[in-house]
């Protein structure tokens, strides 16, 4: 006895791979997936991407130092580079060994002079009735610092900053020694025909961030002898920390700027009101020179960055990522415009038929 052929056609199921519709919801999935996964790894690893590209930034330090070097100096780029090195470490160890201890000592008289400005700043504003009358500096920090003791809190703060400092002098010349070999790590993962304009993007934001390096460098030595020069010549006291601290601050576009003027302005009137006034004076000539000759020759040799989007950035950064993300907001806001700048410059040669060189 015969039985009929099965006529029923069977359906692709929900897990068919072959399916173009499966195909195509699984690529979407894939997508918003990869964008949480990316997400979520910037976020648990925001220290050590940060760390990363403070290296980078250090090691275009030392590249434009070398190249610089190699104008002068007909020798080999490692000769080169290991001067630089060593130059930058002289300077770090003389400036720690030479000016140690009347920095450690002005440090102290510095504490004491603020704690005690900011106090009559406190009870100033008391006297409004906006804070409690008898509140003190001390208390507030101790609040801040919640159930860390003060000892703790300082020691990891500089555990962690020095930690923080020798990693990226390490990466960044790890970088400088052999950049091209990172270079061409990055484009093996890429595919073939994305090589060539990442090459030309790698570039463009190598040599934007070697100019804007010089010209923060250049900025820093100007601002901290300045100050200290002029702050001197005035009889403001602890000139020399002022000094290093406005140079160090002076890596921090416009937030920088701010807290070194409240800080020399401070010390000024803590001494008397002319010298106040002077503080107020160094603070305006050192800040015109730097904003009004130095800051626009930079940015006609870089990248003009608008003041409102690097405070922006700065701001973002450093509510999100502290003082490290303060740091580099600049440098990462450099090379994001030019990587936007190059990316135009190939899409407008494709659109002409013509390749950018």
């Amino acid at each position: 006895m015969s039985s009929a052929p099965d006529l029923h056609i069977e359906e692709r199921g929900p897990t068919e791979m072959r399916d173009p519709v499966i195909r195509q919801e699984l690529k979407r999935a894939s997508v918003w997936l990869g964008l949480a996964l990316l997400v979520a790894g910037i976020i648990f690893l925001a220290q050590p991407i940060l760390l990363i590209i403070g290296g980078i930034v250090f090691a275009a330090m030392l590249d434009g130092g070398t190249r610089l070097l190699g104008r002068v100096l007909p020798i080999g780029r490692g000769w080169r580079l290991l001067m630089v090195a060593l130059a930058f470490l002289a300077f770090i160890v003389g400036t720690v060994w030479l000016t140690g201890s009347q920095i450690a000592q002005q440090a102290e008289t510095f504490q004491t002079v603020m704690t005690a400005q900011l106090n009559r700043g406190l009870e100033w504003v008391g006297s409004f009735g906006v804070v409690p009358a008898d509140i003190e500096v001390g208390q507030i920090l101790q609040q801040l610092m919640g159930s860390l003791g003060r000892l703790t809190y300082a020691v990891t703060s500089v555990i962690g900053a020095l930690t923080s400092f020798v990693m990226i002098v390490v990466i960044g010349l790890f970088i400088a020694a052999e950049p091209r070999i990172y270079d061409r790590g990055v484009a093996w993962m890429l595919p073939l025909r994305m090589r060539d304009p990442y090459y030309r993007t790698a570039d463009r934001m190598g040599f934007t961030l070697r100019r804007l390096m010089a010209g923060r460098l250049v900025g820093m030595a100007v601002e901290g002898i300045g100050t200290w020069i002029l702050l001197w010549a005035g009889g403001v006291p602890m000139a020399a920390l002022l000094g290093l601290l406005t140079g160090i601050l002076a890596f921090l576009p416009n937030i920088g700027a701010i807290i070194s003027g409240v800080l020399i302005v401070m010390v000024g009137f803590s001494v008397g009101f002319e010298t106040g006034i002077w503080a107020i004076f160094v603070y305006a000539i050192v800040q015109i020179v730097d904003g009004y000759l130095i800051v626009p020759y930079v940015a006609r040799k870089t990248v003009d960055l608008a003041p409102a989007l690097v405070l922006g950035a700065q701001l973002l950064f450093g509510a999100m990522f502290g003082i490290l993300g303060l740091a580099l907001a600049d440098p990462i806001v450099a090379m994001a415009k030019a990587a936007l700048q190059q990316k135009s410059i190939e899409e407008s040669g494709a659109a002409a038929g013509v390749i950018e060189p």
